[in-house]
């Protein structure tokens, strides 16, 4: 099992929250004042659940300085009133971020039963395993 501190524990909250915030946004027509929240909750439960100097870290590697542009960027356009405008640009800057993780996901993905199977569907495979091909792990 795995043990979390109570900051982690926040942390997931917040994301938590973040996803669900930046999800209903979405699902209300791009609302600016829902994307806003959900973008603050989303950085500051990251920040809560890997600490601060490890976020910092992350975001500010010199390789991943234009993912980390366009995230922020976005997160800023949100915030300034252009929901549509920045979400397209956060979405960019988040698969710039974390194409990294991507392989990995879809490996464990593919030992789940169900979910499996439908990775192996013909037309989903073929994405599946370009996006799984990836070869930049940090």
């Amino acid at each position: 099992m795995i043990s979390l501190t109570d900051s982690q524990k926040i942390g997931m909250g917040l994301t938590g929250f973040g996803v669900f915030f930046l999800f209903f946004g979405m699902i209300l027509f791009f609302d600016k004042a829902l994307l806003a929240i959900g973008n603050i909750l989303f950085v500051a439960g990251l920040s809560f659940v890997i600490g601060l100097e490890r976020t910092f870290r992350f975001f500010f590697q010199k390789h991943k300085m234009k993912a980390t542009s366009f995230f922020l960027g976005g997160v800023l356009i949100v915030l300034i009133g252009w929901p549509i405008v920045g979400v397209v640009l956060e979405v960019y800057g988040f698969f710039l971020l974390f194409r990294g993780f991507f392989p990995v996901a879809v490996g464990f993905i593919r030992r789940i039963p169900i979910l499996g199977s439908l990775l192996n569907l013909p037309f989903i495979s073929g994405f599946v395993d370009k996006v799984g091909e990836s070869n930049t792990m940090v």
